[in-house]
């Protein structure tokens, strides 16, 4: 369905990457559903633990705890909406509900970027400059950090909004299984140079600047740990290794983001593009918790007194 050439206003888009599954969907609501219950559930119960364990009030926990904040933030961006859609027949859904879930879905993943930076020099200070953390990472400069990291998620992304939000489109159908930016922006009849340029400086502000400072880390951790002592190393492996798991997973999962965006992959399998296209939405949010739950030696043990009643 197309609009208008002359309409600057549009009341809804449709999602074209829907398959007709038949009654299959009512298994793939439960599936998915079962899915946001477990990531819910699971990142909510780490919160839980480290908020109401003294032990865990440190900087590293605390940056963790804004991690899962933002899982659960970030799913519940996507999965009410992805239930909905699974059950309708018809599926459409209103322009403001569809850039209200743009927003939602572009700061869930500049915050979980950034809070990748802040935990790797965390980790620096802590493996680094053992005998100036507490007064460098001191409780205070942690929230700071956090507020910042969130602050300036939502900032940065309100230019690209408002730069989207002003486009005159001449298209209301989105091939994708959630609303994307970018796809809007390419369903613009006006002129659409600020929006890419924007997207360009964007781009660099989100994910190549980031990855600066993390690299700047962990060199320095690598040229620790093969200069220092075997207690050195194991410290920091034991912390480092989930971090460094989590951000490749995230990495994962952007390069498939933008790939689904940027290029047409009608090439591949459906099920295949329905799975690149929502894995770092579905699997980040369950991933960062288990493995954080399973290598964190104080989490691991706390989630089991939890569990068997003595805490």
């Amino acid at each position: 369905m197309m609009l208008n050439s002359t309409s600057s206003t549009l009341s809804y888009f449709i999602l074209g990457a829907y398959l007709h599954v038949g009654n299959l969907r009512y298994l793939y609501f439960m599936l998915t559903a079962l899915l946001y219950i477990v990531i819910v559930f699971v990142n909510i119960s780490l919160i839980v633990v480290i908020c109401m364990n003294r032990s865990l009030h440190e900087p590293m926990y605390m940056f963790l705890c804004s991690l899962f904040v933002n899982e659960l933030y970030g799913s519940s961006g996507l999965f009410p909406f992805l239930l909905t859609q699974i059950l309708s027949d018809i599926h459409t859904v209103p322009a403001s509900f569809c850039f209200l879930q743009i927003f939602c879905l572009y700061t869930y993943a500049s915050i979980e970027l950034c809070n990748f930076v802040v935990m790797s020099y965390d980790r620096y200070l802590a493996i680094c400059c053992p005998l100036q953390y507490n007064t460098r990472m001191s409780l205070n400069k942690v929230f700071v950090f956090i507020i910042a990291v969130w602050l300036y998620s939502f900032v940065k992304f309100l230019i690209t909004f408002s730069l989207a939000l002003r486009l005159k489109l001449c298209g209301n159908i989105i091939d994708s299984l959630y609303c994307r930016n970018y796809l809007i922006v390419k369903l613009a009849c006006s002129n659409t140079r600020v929006n890419n340029i924007y997207g360009l400086f964007s781009f660099v502000l989100s994910v190549i600047v980031p990855l600066f400072p993390i690299i700047f880390s962990y060199r320095k951790i690598l040229h620790i740990c093969f200069s220092g002592s075997k207690q050195t190393r194991q410290k920091a492996v034991s912390t480092c290794t989930p971090h460094l798991m989590s951000l490749l997973n995230f990495s994962f999962g952007c390069v498939f983001e933008v790939l689904q965006s940027r290029f047409n992959l009608n090439s591949l399998p459906n099920m295949l593009q329905i799975f690149l296209s929502l894995y770092f939405l579905t699997c980040q949010p369950l991933f960062n918790p288990v493995l954080y739950g399973l290598k964190m030696s104080k989490i691991r043990t706390l989630c089991k007194l939890l569990v068997f009643g003595k805490m």
